[in-house]
């Protein structure tokens, strides 16, 4: 059973049964980066470790007790002359390349490297985040990331997400902008 740590301004504790045990309180340095970030804001948040290698979204959103539109993932793109941001999407959802370059102004855009990935944010991919990074970032976030209440992020460090409420995320992210960057899912096919 995983114990995630807590930080003193702690989310309310779930219902038992939940499968997410707030656990003790983490001295600041063995925080992972989201979390001290988090915690120098001032706003609530649960860590959430992973017992083992996480190698799937909808793996990483059972063990965390959430559903797999719970978990944020945070994309970097290039825009050329080595210019970035980052887009947010809720869970499986795609970003719809056709919407993303129509709002950007830019005909020309590609996902980011994993080395430039690191450059960028201070992070591996598998643990990027868009909190706690080493200077500003355009953030574009699909309006999905904020239908569920409660959301995680990646922390940091991999095998380990950062559990918030979507409007604290919001506030956490200063500025960003929100629209609709996901592709549009054909419910009428297969699966």
């Amino acid at each position: 059973e995983s114990r995630p740590a807590t930080t003193p301004h702690t989310l309310p504790k779930r219902p038992a049964g939940s499968g997410i045990d707030p656990g003790k309180i983490a001295p600041m340095n063995n925080r992972p980066p989201v979390a001290r970030a988090l915690t120098q804001l001032e706003i609530p948040y649960r860590i959430f470790r992973h017992e083992g290698q996480v190698t799937s979204l909808e793996q990483a959103a059972r063990e965390r007790g959430h559903s797999p539109e719970q978990v944020v993932r945070s994309i970097l793109f290039g825009l050329g002359d080595g210019k970035f941001m980052m887009v947010l999407m809720a869970g499986p959802a795609q970003v719809s390349w056709p919407t993303l370059r129509t709002y950007l102004g830019q005909s020309r855009l590609r996902m980011a490297s994993e080395d430039e990935v690191l450059s960028v944010t201070g992070y591996r991919v598998g643990a990027v985040s868009p909190l706690g990074l080493p200077g500003p970032l355009r953030t574009l976030a699909d309006e999905s990331v904020f239908v569920p209440e409660e959301i995680s992020i990646g922390s940091g460090e991999r095998s380990v997400a950062v559990i918030l409420k979507s409007s604290d995320l919001r506030k956490a992210i200063e500025p960003i902008e929100i629209g609709k960057f996901a592709e549009k899912i054909n419910r009428r096919g297969s699966e």
